[in-house]
């Protein structure tokens, strides 16, 4: 008989306190997880919406946006987590650096 882990893969926990995105700006981050899902409020172009762990000042946070710059990227570079970034506002995007 199977048993249930030997075909799960279960969603990885990513814990934290909440923190907003602008209030990463301009400061070093540590990236340690990410998610992408669908969004029930799709406000941006792909419909998606990240939620992204990271690593700021020693502390464990959360950040949850629809920013489509930043879901490519961690589409694309995602797998190398964890790695440091800033994190960066042009214009009206988010971007890592």
């Amino acid at each position: 008989m199977k048993r249930f882990s030997d075909f799960a893969s279960p969603k990885v926990a990513l814990d934290g306190d909440k923190i907003k995105l602008d209030d990463l700006v301009n400061r070093e981050v540590v990236v340690l997880g990410y998610r992408i899902e669908k969004s029930r409020y799709s406000k941006n172009k792909s419909g998606d919406y990240l939620t992204l762990q990271v690593e700021v000042d020693g502390e464990r946070r959360i950040v949850f946006t629809g920013s489509d710059v930043l879901i490519d990227q961690l589409r694309e570079y995602g797998k190398e987590a964890p790695f440091s970034s800033v994190i960066r506002k042009v214009g009206r995007f988010y971007t890592l650096s």
